[in-house]
């Protein structure tokens, strides 16, 4: 490459970086001319783009200088704090002033990330009374508090805990269990903000339905919390546990159709009276919940008086489901290739997806015969069923319990039939 192209390099790198500080400069400057009065503007559109200039120039002459302009705008930005304290006490426009010169600077070395963290500070700027209104208004202090502790749960507990096992058959490990703790928090957080936004009826079904892909076991049990704290959005509940668990049968039918598709195509008949049974019970709990909830927006206040989640009940289901782990590791170690299907049965009763693949992958293996296959996914999914419809009774109560135990005996039923005709 000779000087030329070199230089010419040079230069449209250094066009691009004061045309993505100017850029910033400008967009923030109107944003804040925009929000703010004139009387309280120490610092308008043409004083941000200027800011930004100097942050991008005086990185460009080097790290000193740039550090050297970085106190002395800092010195000028406090002394105008001071000045204008008393009339203004916030420290928004002080802080997006520096703000703007570091982004200046940034954009001298990375215009696009420079860019980018521009239009995210315009948006925070503009986004001023939106944001006031949810921090004081929409979210109580008792939901802060809930974000908060699953915010620990996840950030600060779960990475400190170790990920190997500590049985001697390898089912659980501290992580595994605290991640399950850390899901049902997290499922039960989901449902609560749905139903704030989207109201009882829709905004839990969609929830249930999506949380169903991570852990339909932590659905059921957060959303019988909610209908455990308020009468009212049992239904409403009990229709989004059983879209969940729909949501867990899909992942179950992936989960089997890759590791045998032919396992898949056996039981083909029995997944889908399973999913029609499961369709149809949810189908009659959401038009019973319409009725009841349509015309009654007292159940979005009376929420917000109740947590999101509890994290006794998340303990809980966590230590049920390490328990179940354990002893069918310890039946699958005990009584080997005979005691496989009970295993993965036992299994089904903590994590039905594990279950599924285990009995695909001996089907697959050729040490279990078609027949038996079949009804072991029947039976996966029956103890399935049964550990759910436990965990919605302690949960939720016998309402509740008993809706969505309701469902998935439906679901059961329907999925035999399918196997019997297939």
């Amino acid at each position: 490459m000779d000087l030329k192209n070199v230089m010419d390099l040079g230069w449209s790198h250094t066009s691009t970086a004061l045309l993505t500080a100017l850029g910033i400069g400008l967009m923030i400057g109107v944003v804040r001319e925009r929000t703010q009065p004139p009387h309280l503007l120490p610092a308008g559109t043409r004083t941000h783009a200027l800011v930004a200039l100097l942050g991008c120039i005086s990185w460009q002459l080097g790290v000193p200088v740039f550090i050297a302009a970085l106190v002395a705008m800092a010195a000028l930005t406090l002394a105008t704090y001071l000045l204008s304290a008393k009339d203004d006490p916030g420290m928004t426009g002080e802080v997006a002033v520096l703000m703007v010169m570091v982004l200046g600077g940034l954009a001298a070395k990375e215009p696009a990330l420079a860019a980018t963290l521009g239009v995210v500070v315009a948006i925070l700027l503009q986004a001023k009374a939106p944001l006031q209104k949810i921090s004081r208004e929409w979210i109580s202090e008792k939901e802060i508090q809930d974000a908060l502790l699953l915010g620990a749960a996840a950030l600060v507990v779960m990475p400190l805990l170790p990920s190997e096992a500590i049985d001697p058959w390898g089912a659980v490990s501290p992580m595994l269990v605290w991640r399950i703790v850390v899901l049902v928090m997290a499922v039960g957080m989901l449902g609560h903000f749905a139903q704030r936004v989207l109201g009882a009826r829709w905004g839990l079904a969609i929830a249930g339905f999506c949380a169903g892909f991570a852990s339909s076991t932590a659905a059921v049990t957060s959303l019988g919390q909610q209908a455990q704290a308020d009468q009212r959005l049992t239904l409403p509940c009990a229709a989004a546990a059983l879209l969940a668990n729909l949501a867990s049968l899909l992942l179950f039918v992936a989960v089997v159709a890759t590791v045998s598709p032919p396992l898949l195509q056996a039981v083909q008949w029995g997944i889908a009276g399973a999913v029609l049974g499961l369709l149809a019970v949810t189908a009659v709990l959401l038009a019973k919940a319409h009725t009841h909830v349509h015309a009654d927006t007292s159940h979005v206040q009376a929420s917000e008086k109740f947590g999101a989640f509890k994290l006794t009940h998340a303990l809980l289901i966590a230590s049920l489901i390490a328990g179940v782990s354990l002893l069918a590791a310890w039946l699958g170690h005990r009584f080997g290739h005979t005691g496989a299907l009970a295993a993965a049965v036992m299994v089904a009763l903590a994590e039905v997806h594990a279950a599924a693949a285990g009995v695909a992958q001996l089907f697959a293996n050729g040490s279990m015969q078609v027949e038996v296959a079949r009804w072991g996914i029947g039976a996966v999914l029956a103890a399935s069923c049964i550990s759910k419809s436990v965990f919605a009774l302690v949960s939720g109560g016998w309402r509740y319990g008993s809706c969505v135990a309701g469902g998935l005996l439906v679901m059961v039923v329907c999925g035999s039939l399918g196997l019997l005709a297939g």
